[in-house]
């Protein structure tokens, strides 16, 4: 016996959903918010103890005291090179390691895969006192290698690659063998093309993640010259008072190279984590 559902109802749970998503976006939104009205308040409302959802007064110059007052663009820089560079390493790395785990079959495959999983669940603030020392016998310390080098691959990128390419069909790879494609020229024309979606959600989190590292350059990275923006920004909480104003400021700002990423990728994005998560 079928159950028809009334149009009322159907209304009903439409309105629901949507208030449902609508609630969940003011969650999302509200931090971003905060900050923004945070960045633009007067300096001694900050500490009139009052709390205030709308600022009395929107001062913009704040942005450009918190310029003015910090190296913002040389830090942003070092940022960017190292998440740029970070981005091109790790995203070539993971599309070779999980292409490689999804259709090649070699001795001790799943052994080793199990091992790289298992990495996953190992804090990088466990293995940062070894992490130092090695990095420092290197000679990397207070350097752009010192901070893209020791996380080059990683396990949960080699994971959806290998996860996302376990569907390209083995008969393709077969027929390019057949008519004397090279393994590489395989992976370079054939694989490679299929895979945007996940070259797109590997691009977005890489950089998402190198350029919010906060851990790593703090402890490789000596020189102020040389700090990241996450670093930098650690540098205005005092001791006995924080330039919030100023924080918050250059925290917006620090978001714009995020969204214009995500604005670019966004539905390879989609598209990627839907197609590997159907394996």
């Amino acid at each position: 016996m079928m159950v028809t559902t009334s149009p009322e109802r159907r209304r009903l749970e439409t309105i629901g959903l949507w208030l449902l998503l609508a609630a969940g976006a003011v969650v999302m939104i509200f931090p971003i918010y905060w900050m923004f009205v945070t960045a633009i308040r007067p300096r001694d409302e900050i500490f009139s103890g009052s709390v205030n959802l709308m600022p009395t007064g929107w001062v913009w110059k704040n942005f450009a005291d918190a310029l003015h007052h910090m190296p913002f663009l040389t830090w942003a820089g070092n940022s960017l090179v190292i998440a740029v560079v970070a981005v091109v390493i790790t995203v070539s790395l993971n599309l070779l390691c999980g292409y490689a785990f999804a259709k090649f079959r070699f001795a001790g495959r799943d052994i080793l895969f199990i091992g790289i999983i298992s990495a996953l669940m190992i804090p990088i603030q466990v293995i940062i006192v070894p992490l130092f020392l090695v990095v420092s016998d290197l000679g990397l310390l207070n350097s752009y290698w010192g901070v893209i080098l020791p996380r080059a691959a990683e396990a949960f990128g080699i994971f959806m690659v290998r996860q996302f390419m376990v569907s390209i069909p083995d008969e393709l790879l077969e027929a390019a063998r057949l008519d004397g494609a090279s393994e590489l020229t395989i992976f370079l024309k054939v694989v490679l093309p299929l895979s945007k979606p996940i070259i797109a959600v590997l691009i977005i989190f890489t950089f998402m993640w190198r350029w919010n590292d906060f851990v790593l350059p703090l402890v490789i990275l000596t020189d102020q010259d040389m700090y990241t923006v996450q670093v930098g920004m650690n540098l205005l909480k005092g001791q006995y008072n924080t330039e919030w104003t100023d924080l918050m400021a250059v925290a917006l700002l620090s978001l714009t190279p995020m969204l214009v990423i995500f604005v670019f990728f966004q539905r390879q994005l989609i598209q990627g984590i839907a197609g590997t998560g159907l394996k």
